[in-house]
């Protein structure tokens, strides 16, 4: 027995068929069939109530902010209002196709509470679009009538929910006819949806009016519409607004396979427009959950570092949930689970770990997993990320941080030192031809920062362009320190580290020493396919700091 919840005309279904074709591509059209009678065993009522807001059925001359007021106002009032009295026609029960949200339905009953059937004694046929002033007896609220002809075994191999209506084995699936109960505002909707189970197409292109399509399709089951309205909004021109409207439709509508094409473009959009969030923050700081959620999933995320993202969510969180219970619930749930600790720095971990937004049991595992991948051994941290990417979340893989991530040794005695470990990618380092640079995160000798920075600048004895590194203290007051440096690399064919360059220095705030050509060699020796220090398309760098007394 074939699954009652596929679409049997669904191409993206049908290939779970063990008989279906790969050669069958197109999909049958029985627009011929609609609303004619000669190929029709049914008649389907639609009695359609007035809604409490105007506007709603006309979808084509409506913006999207218009679609997303008119839904709120729609689903405020559905709250408001009681179920459809129906008890004034004991002998007729309804499919009351109210529209509900899955938030605000009883998931417990939803098949029980959500659709009636119809027992209806006559079975003639009735004129397409007739008004019958005798059905306002079930309620005050019908304002029209639509009647149509309908074929149940094209509505019931397009969705599951008609498939159930005609074979649940009950007196009332053997009736002839099926009343639908909808509101004014989906009238357009229910159309269109109807039309598209027979043609395959749909005659709306405007982004309100699908959404009302999806949303109707979404209610009836109709995956294959749900696919079609999906593909065709995404072929819409994107922007902010429309892009958390599919972000925020109702869980029931975002969790089908159907939409998911169209919320990763939404969420691919807001990536990509808010990826320097910095540019962008007053901006930034005004979206919603979903948005915020959409950008900080990002690998592309422009930030100085981990900790930069960090310091936003707690920004963030706190300007739009100032209780604190609510703030931990956000924090646990979902923003917290976009923050990627294994690349923040130690200095910042420990104020997680004292941070009162964070329920502690939630920020004592996020830290402790995230310090056990600073301890692993690089293959490690390559697999870790490896199997990571695979999966929903993104903990362990690196974003392109302005600051490169660095790994940190640190000593006291017998006096003061710290060595530091900087990976750079070849493309990175291409990257920096003809004048660029890039920056390490701070890492800390005797209270005070310091950074180190990777340059292609030219060679001031042999004019030519050349790689270099250097060190830099950040600015802090008027602190001096003596350092001695060593600057390595790893080398082929030994792939040990080899030193290339050594000095003392005594820093003051913003300075930086180093030297412009740390190879030795031009730029196009250093990059070149059989280049020594790149080592699987990596180039391994090494700084050891010493305070001199």
């Amino acid at each position: 027995m074939k699954d009652q919840n596929l679409d049997l005309f669904d191409p993206g279904t049908a290939v779970m068929d063990p008989e279906y074709s790969p050669t069958r591509t197109r999909e049958p059209d029985f627009a011929f069939a609609f609303n004619d009678s000669n190929f029709s065993d049914r008649v389907l009522r639609i009695e359609i109530l007035g809604d409490s807001v105007d506007g709603g059925s006309d979808s084509n001359g409506r913006s999207l902010a218009d679609w997303a007021r008119n839904r709120k106002r729609r689903r405020e009032d559905f709250r408001k209002e009681n179920a459809l009295d129906i008890t004034e026609c004991p002998e007729e029960q309804i499919i009351s196709c109210n529209q509900i949200d899955s938030e605000d339905a009883d998931t417990e009953n939803q098949d029980e509470s959500a659709v009636a059937m119809i027992e209806e004694p006559n079975s003639g046929d009735e004129a397409a679009n007739s008004d019958d002033s005798t059905w306002n007896c079930d309620s005050p609220r019908v304002v029209k009538v639509k009647t149509l002809h309908i074929s149940s075994p094209i509505l019931a191999a397009k969705s599951p929910f008609f498939y159930k209506l005609f074979s649940n084995g009950m007196r009332e699936s053997e009736q002839r006819r099926v009343t639908l109960r909808i509101n004014a505002s989906e009238e357009a909707a229910l159309m269109e949806l109807l039309n598209f189970m027979y043609s395959n197409t749909l005659t709306t292109n405007t982004a309100p009016a699908l959404l009302d399509v999806l949303m109707a399709a979404d209610k009836f089951e109709v995956a294959s519409c749900m696919r079609y309205c999906s593909r065709l909004l995404r072929n819409l021109p994107m922007t902010p607004e429309s892009a958390l409207l599919y972000l925020e439709l109702p869980s029931s509508v975002l969790m089908a396979d159907a939409v998911q094409p169209l919320t990763d473009a939404a969420k691919q959009f807001l990536a990509a427009r808010y990826k320097d969030i910095t540019k962008f923050q007053e901006e930034v700081m005004k979206l919603p959950l979903a948005g915020i959620e959409a950008i900080l999933s990002s690998d592309d995320l422009q930030v100085a570092s981990e900790d930069a993202v960090y310091d936003f969510v707690l920004k963030w969180t706190r300007a739009h949930y100032p209780l604190i219970e609510e703030r931990r619930e956000i924090l646990s749930s979902r923003l917290g689970r976009c923050i990627r600790f294994p690349f923040m720095s130690c200095r910042k971990l420990r104020k997680v770990l004292t941070c009162n937004d964070f329920e502690h049991e939630f920020s004592s595992k996020l830290v402790l997993e995230a310090l056990f991948f600073k301890a692993e051994a690089p293959h490690r941290q390559r697999t870790q990320a490896a199997e990571e990417s695979a999966s929903t979340s993104r903990r362990f893989l690196e974003r392109a941080y302005k600051y490169r991530p660095v790994k940190v040794v640190e000593f006291e005695l017998p006096r003061q030192q710290c060595i530091v470990y900087l990976d750079l990618k070849r493309d990175e380092c291409a990257n920096l031809f003809p004048s660029g640079r890039v920056y390490s995160q701070a890492f800390h000798l005797g209270g005070q920062g310091f950074f180190l920075s990777a340059h292609c600048n030219m060679d001031q004895q042999s004019s030519f362009h050349c790689f270099g590194l250097f060190l830099g203290m950040q600015e802090k007051g008027s602190v001096t320190f003596a350092v001695d440096y060593e600057f390595s690399a790893r080398t082929k064919p030994a792939e040990e580290y080899v030193s290339k360059y050594k000095g003392n220095y005594t820093f003051t705030g913003g300075k930086a020493v180093g030297y412009r050509n740390l190879f030795a060699i031009p730029w196009t020796s250093f990059m070149a396919e059989d280049s020594l220090y790149f080592i699987n398309g990596v180039l391994h760098l090494r700084a050891e700091l010493t305070i001199r007394h």
